[in-house]
Parts: C-alpha cells; structure tokens; sequence
C-alpha cells in the first residue's frame, strides 16, 4: 500500500519547482532616457509635403519617376553581393534564436553499443579468442562482452529565468540584425540612387560640352573666313582653334568619369562591368518633394537606431543570465535500457534497469568569477546604451545635415540660373560685335568660357541637390519603420 505522504512529497516538489520558475532573475528592459527636440532646427520653413505611395512603401526611390532607376533597385536586391552577405548574417541570428528556444524543451538520447574487455590476474599465459587469435592474458583472467542499448531523458528547469533572458537577449540580437539588414540595404539603395543620378548629369554635362564643341567649330569656322578675308589676324584664328580642342579634351575626360559611374552601377547590381551599360537618355529626373517628419518618428524609421536599441536589449538581458549563475540550476533526468553479457538474451526483462530523478547543481566558490560576469555584462550594457544616445545624435545632425544643404543649394542655384542667364546674354552681344568687326575675337573668348563655365557649374548643382536630396530620404529612414522587422526575416527567407 502507498502511503499518501510518500506519494505526494515529490509532487509538492514538482509545484514548488514549476512556481519557482515564474522566477526571472535580472533587470526587465526599459528603453534609455534620450533628449529628443521637439522639432529639427533647420526644418523651419520646410515645406512638408505629403508622403506618396512608394516612399511609404519603402520604395522611395520611386520619387524620382525613372523606370531605368527602379529596375535597377529590383535588380540590387536580388543580386547585390553585399547584401547577400547581410542575409546570410541575420538568417546565422535566426538560428541563434531558435537554438535558446530549444532549452525549453527535454533532451532525449539513445545509445546502442558493444564491449569487449578483458582482465589479468598477474600471472602469464594467453587466451584463444573465438576467432581463433590470441591475446596476453594473466593467467586467470578472462574476456567479457558487454551489450547495451538505452533511452535517456534530460531537462533542465528555468527555475531563475536564465533560459528566458537568454533566448530574450537572443531574440533581441535577431531583431538588431535584422534591422542592420534593413540598414545595408537601404545604404546600398542609397548608393545605386546617388549613382544613377550623377551618371544622368555626367550624361548632359557631356552633350553640353558636345553641343558646346559644335557651336566652337562654327566659331573657328567663322574666323578662319574672316582670316581668309583680311579681316581678322591669324591670332584669332589660334585662339578659336585652341578654345576647341580645349573644350573638346573636357568632352573626352567626362566619358572616363562616366565609365566609371556605369561600373560602379554594374557592381551593385551584381553583374560584371562588361556586361552592363546604360544608354543615355535626355533630361534628368527632378528634385522630389521630400516628406517630412518629426525628431521623435526619427527613432523608429531609421533602421540604424532601431538596431543600436535592440543590442540594448540584448545586452539588458545578457545581465539576467549571468546573475542566475548565483543561484542552483535542477536538472530532471531519467535512463532506462537493456544491458547483457550475451547477444541472444540482451532484450530481456532480467537485463533491464532504469533510473529516474532530479539533480540540484551550484557553484559555492569560484573566486569572484560569476561576480566579475556580472560586471562585465552592466558593462557590456552601459556599453551599448551609450552606442544608441550616440546613434540617435548622429542621425539627428544627418537630418540637419541634409536639410539645410539642400536648402543652401536651392538658394545657389537660383542665384547662379541668373549669373547663366547673364552670361548667355554676354555671349550673345560679343558675337553679335565680333561678326561686326567692333572687338577682336579675344574678347569673344572669354564670354564662351564664363558662359560654359556657368553652364556647368549649374549642372554641377542640379546634381549636388539631387545627392542631398538621396542623403536626407536615407536619414530619414527610406520609408522604413522599427514595426517592419518581423518582415525582414520574410524577406531574408524569400
């Protein structure tokens, strides 16, 4: 008969195990203090305007309206090799996570083997083995066989919650690398955008100078007549030669830059420079109205800083696992199997054994060790903390950055369109006099240069505002937000 005592001891042992693992040793994560402006400085005066379809849609570079720029974004994600190598870093996070959950459940092994072994008693001689070989024996000694086939059950019970900070710090470290996998592509966005535009300006920056080299041809034209004629020195003649070759070595030089704008558009898109090219089109497309946001949304859309945050997490939870090492881990177990000296009676109910309970383990010294764990990981988290106030600064000046840039070359290029506008108009008048004979071609000379001059400086700011425009889109997050991390992994595994 079971005595009711008996039978219920190890039970109140087991409830007291399973409430004593609601038990979570460590600092529960609360998000560090941070001094957010309420607005930016320099977003006085910007106008906000309403975000479109592909910017929320993370699609941002939709914004430009090129059908080239958005094949080629679609092309980088699926072939760009450095964004395969952050897929490959985030999907090794996945795995890490999914390991810690794994602690949760019991272990279960199972073991099949033979023995062969033999003993001497001291004395010489050798014993026959069924083979017919022999081995050194001493002298009473024999040879056993020994079959063994068993089953065993281990699990470890989260009494202190160190499991759960772990696969907490764990799941934390996924999600910080999934979005450092949001970050790398948006970089890599980024740069394909900055490319293409700049190789869309390069490209009118050479017909200009290629419409420029035409209009000097008909200039030398002109004042070789005019020679032929009487009418001018052979020093003009030189001079209208010399600014012509002059503006067509710009031409030449401006292909080399090009090249290696379509080179670096062919790395990113995964494929070899010999193999890709983009034809030149006319026009380049427009400034985009940018949408705005507020200093606190800046926190969740920008996968950088929602990464810096996660690691604090981690790191928060990382001082939970060390500290439960202060305290016993219980582990269940249970064996069971056939053991036998014989093949023919091994599975047999004589050979059978088992064992079953639960075993308490703790460390009572270790020198300071689990203490100095414990240090290292407020460290570790004090370390990281001061890693995101860092990250949020840096993204606050990028915005500043690229918001006043922008707004310093909108005023620029207004004031040079005028110095264009004058200088064109000086071009006019000065060959309107030369062809009349009032001014020697010198001063034609230099009206064509100043006005060229122009002509591409402004260029060269079209190209600088539609840089800054790219680089603010990017700080601002791309049209990513913190609440997309789960969808990082998705696509990863896509």
């Amino acid at each position: 008969m079971i005595r009711p005592r008996s039978f219920l001891t190890p039970l109140a042992g087991l409830a007291l195990a399973v409430a004593l693992a609601g038990c979570t040793i460590g600092p529960d994560y609360q998000r560090p203090e941070l001094t957010v402006p309420a607005s930016f400085k320099e977003g006085e005066g910007w106008q906000l305007a309403k975000p479109q379809d592909g910017f929320n849609h993370g699609a941002w570079w939709a914004l430009y309206g090129d059908a080239a720029l958005n094949d080629l974004q679609a092309r980088l994600v699926a072939a760009n090799q450095t964004l395969a190598q952050s897929v490959a870093s985030y999907r090794q996070a996945q795995a890490l996570a999914k390991g810690a959950r794994s602690s949760f459940f019991p272990t279960i092994s199972a073991d099949t083997g033979k023995t062969r072994s033999g003993q001497g008693t001291g004395s010489g001689g050798s014993v026959r083995l069924p083979d017919g070989s022999t081995v050194a024996s001493g002298g009473g000694g024999g040879i056993s066989n020994s079959y063994d086939a068993s089953l065993g059950v281990s699990w470890e019970l989260d009494l202190w919650g160190k499991l759960r900070r772990q696969l907490e710090s764990d799941t934390a470290s996924m999600d910080a690398s999934a979005a450092d996998l949001a970050a790398s592509r948006l970089s890599l966005q980024s740069e394909l955008t900055q490319d293409y535009l700049q190789l869309r300006v390069m490209d009118q920056q050479i017909k200009l100078l290629n419409d420029t080299v035409s209009a000097y041809q008909r200039s030398l034209k002109l004042t070789e007549n005019q020679y032929n004629a009487g009418i001018v020195t052979k020093a003009d003649v030189a001079q209208a030669r010399t600014q012509l070759k002059s503006t067509e070595a710009q031409a030449i030089d401006l292909k080399y830059q090009r090249a290696q704008l379509e080179h670096a558009i062919a790395v990113l898109v995964g494929v070899p420079p010999a193999q890709f090219s983009l034809a030149v089109v006319e026009g380049v497309p427009g400034l985009p109205n940018v949408p705005g946001l507020l200093p606190s949304e800046l926190l969740q859309r920008r996968p950088d800083v929602a990464s810096a945050e996660r690691k604090v997490i981690a790191a928060n939870a990382k001082i939970g696992v060390a500290k439960a090492a202060w305290f016993p881990d219980l582990t269940l177990t249970a064996a069971g199997g056939y053991r036998s000296g014989s093949f023919q009676n091994w599975i047999e109910t004589p050979n059978r054994y088992w064992s079953i309970g639960p075993q308490f383990a703790m460390t009572l010294f270790d020198g300071g060790l689990i203490a100095s764990q414990v240090e290292q990981a407020e460290a570790s988290y004090d370390q990281t903390v001061a890693s995101y106030r860092q990250t949020v600064l840096d993204s606050f000046r990028e915005v500043e950055d690229y918001m006043v840039q922008l707004k310093v070359l909108e005023e620029e290029s207004g004031v040079q369109q005028e110095a264009l506008d004058s200088a064109r108009e000086a071009l006019r008048l000065t060959t309107n006099q030369y062809k009349a004979g009032t001014i020697d071609y010198s001063n034609v000379v230099t009206t064509q240069t100043s006005a060229l001059s122009n002509e591409r400086t402004l260029l060269t700011l079209t190209g600088n505002r539609l840089t800054a425009s790219v680089q603010l889109i990017a700080a601002l997050g791309g049209g990513w937000d913190a609440a997309k991390i789960a969808e990082e992994g998705q696509a990863a595994r896509d």
